[in-house]
């Protein structure tokens, strides 16, 4: 008969064989970006398309061209200070001197404050030139801001009247989980295995000199292949008399 010792020794070597294995199989997360033919480049939770020009010459593009040219997928919203740098490192890369890059953001006359377009959230991290957003000269409807690539400052200029500026689209990240396997993990799994075998066998063995009646000829006696119950059937339904017991 199993005893209650043994239901719980099996099911302790479950728990812990089930909690190492699942760190031993657990992926790393990858940041997949749009597969478009366009080259995306992954930072933090999102990903950005620099729209290039002919040797290294800024194509550029009014507010609205801007947007058409990123499709489905956001204009440049800058919301940390890394997101910021990020794009002022990455620039060079592509163009040639200071470009004045479009943001997506809106000016909400409602509420007096700037917006990103992508959420239609506020400004929580702000990067102003001198003067800040309160240069405000420019009719309220016409009124965009973009960020000088050499600096990261921010800038209100018009909509219209300067149309011309490079552009950055942006979109989320989509995050994949790749299998990864560690040879440390693998090492801590087989030790673990083994020590709670060990464990187990010294707790049987104690088991048996406390019980003078239980012989280790008991574990050779022969039963039938059919029909016998497994423990785990065992502790089940050993957990059943003992709930009707009044």
């Amino acid at each position: 008969m199993v005893s209650y010792r043994d239901c719980h020794s099996y099911a302790l070597f479950n728990i812990v064989l089930l909690f190492l294995t699942s760190h031993l199989t657990r992926g790393q997360e990858n940041a997949d970006c749009p597969a478009d033919g366009r080259t995306w480049l992954p930072f933090g939770v999102n990903c950005y398309h620099f729209v290039h020009g002919a040797e290294d010459v800024a194509k550029t593009y009014s507010f609205d061209a801007a947007k058409l040219v990123c499709g489905g997928y956001d204009l440049l919203t800058v919301k940390s200070a890394q997101e910021n740098d990020y794009i002022v490192n990455y620039s060079p890369n592509v163009w040639k001197g200071n470009v004045n890059i479009w943001l997506g953001m809106h000016y909400d006359s409602d509420d007096d404050v700037f917006r990103w377009n992508d959420d239609d959230s506020v400004l929580l991290y702000k990067n102003w030139e001198a003067g800040g957003s309160d240069d405000m000269d420019l009719p309220l409807m016409d009124t965009c801001v973009a960020l000088h690539s050499s600096t990261g400052k921010w800038e209100n200029i018009s909509c219209s009247d300067e149309p011309e500026n490079g552009v950055v689209c942006q979109t989320k990240a989509a995050w994949t989980s790749t299998p990864k396997s560690s040879p440390l993990l693998s090492t801590l799994v087989i030790i673990s295995v083994v020590l709670i075998l060990v464990v187990s066998a010294v707790v049987w063995f104690l088991q048996q000199r406390h019980n003078p009646g239980s012989s280790i000829l008991n574990l050779t006696e022969y039963h039938p292949p059919f029909g016998s119950p497994s423990a785990d059937q065992t502790c089940l339904v050993e957990a059943e008399e003992i709930e009707d017991i009044p």
